[in-house]
């Protein structure tokens, strides 16, 4: 949400994943069985001859979109390799906009497990998290931070997901699988995961074994996690290491903002931008359902004879969807063919917290003792008026 997983794809591990992309880019291959990445590069700008790779998921560091200057500027995708440098994506030739390029990294960024160099920041001008972009479904999300922090400490900051664990979700080959949840947690400027050496063990009994990272190294405020098994860590628990002011001159003693984003399940749209088997899939014609196949590796192919020209259509339906029609069914245009399998979706949310001057709270603790005490010296200087004038009206 590097950046796991914020909007992810979850692919049987014995799946090879095709992500396509505009016409001349070639396409990419991931075998999740074997963590290996295939990619058609281009070989030279403006040159139609592309260079064939074979290289580690692991050895993938980031993707990043960047600007290439020139006549027509166009965004380009980079995938950043270790020890091989930066590999494009997507050709300076495509007209693709700056969204279609995000969309696209934010999806493949979600699938392998590596940060986006080309969203400074996760959060939109609008205020959407960008998982919001491929997953659909709107779910909610509990967030639990404290009212006020001191600084340079340690506080827990847990995030948990409402949804039944029994659920199952399909997946890209058809079959039903477990859930996954990832996190993207957006702290204020100068909060950051707390070191090692400075998490106690009850925290660390919380957190697990799950490995918290900052969404880029220069936004350590920016946190991820995931993609991980929904069952186990459907309640997660991030350290947080409170700033200090008097080390931090850009940090001051206020009420901050927190904003939290977490996807479960498999997301609606693909790299390429087309739909996944997590979808609704509708009539693309009116007419009669002539035909119905369902083919050997899962899914069908429907054809709809059109009733205005006897024009046939072929629907294809991926494994894994539910079929709500049959042959000789006369169906309208976008009818839905299946039902919705989605159970998943992504929540966001926000919370506040304060970052308390402990002098302010001395202050307030100093003026508190000396409002008791001047309630008791005046309870006492009372007593003593009382007695006094109980032995002036006997004398």
């Amino acid at each position: 949400m590097s950046f796991y997983g914020l909007a992810g794809l979850f692919f049987s591990s014995y799946l090879w994943c095709t992500i396509s992309w505009n016409v001349g880019s070639g396409y990419d291959r991931f075998d999740l069985k074997e963590g290996i990445v295939c990619v058609f590069r281009w070989g030279f700008p403006g040159k139609n001859r592309r260079i064939f790779l074979r290289f580690l998921m692991k050895d993938i560091q980031s993707i990043r979109i960047e600007v290439n200057e020139g006549i027509y500027a166009r965004q380009v995708l980079y995938m950043e390799i270790k020890g091989q440098g930066s590999i494009p994506l997507t050709h300076t030739d495509e007209n693709l906009t700056l969204r279609e390029i995000e969309q696209k990294a934010t999806e493949l960024a979600f699938f392998l497990r590596v940060p986006i160099e080309g969203y400074e920041n996760p959060r939109e001008a609008t205020g959407r998290i960008v998982c919001a972009n491929c997953h659909l479904a709107n779910k909610p999300i509990n967030i639990e931070v404290p009212q006020a922090v001191l600084p340079d400490t340690v506080f827990e900051a847990v995030f948990r997901i409402p949804y039944d664990l029994q659920l199952k979700q399909v997946l890209a080959n058809g079959k039903k699988g477990g859930l996954n949840v990832g996190v993207v947690l957006i702290l204020p400027e100068g909060f950051e995961l707390a070191p090692p050496d400075r998490i106690s063990p009850e925290i660390k009994e919380k957190m697990g074994n799950l490995s918290f990272q900052s969404y880029r190294p220069t936004k350590k405020n920016i946190l991820v996690i995931g993609l991980v098994p929904g069952q186990k860590y459907s309640e997660i628990t991030f350290p947080i290491l409170s700033p200090d002011p008097t080390t931090k001159k850009d940090v001051h003693f206020l009420k901050y903002p927190i904003y939290v984003g977490r996807n479960r399940g498999r997301s609606q749209i693909y790299p390429d931008g087309s739909k996944s088997n997590n979808n609704v899939y509708n009539a693309t014609a009116a007419g009669i359902v002539s035909k119905i196949i369902r083919k050997e590796k899962g899914g069908y192919e429907i054809t709809i004879v059109e009733a205005s020209d006897g024009r046939q259509v072929v629907d294809i339906i991926p494994p894994g969807s539910e079929l709500l029609v049959s042959e000789g069914e006369s169906i309208k245009l976008d009818q839905p063919l299946t039902s919705n399998p989605n159970v998943g979706g992504f929540g966001q949310g926000d919370a506040e917290i304060v970052l308390q001057d402990p002098v302010r709270v001395q202050g307030l603790l100093l003026f508190l003792a000396s409002v008791i005490l001047v309630q008791i010296f005046l309870v006492l200087k009372k007593k003593q008026f009382e007695k006094v004038q109980l032995f002036e009206m006997n004398f």
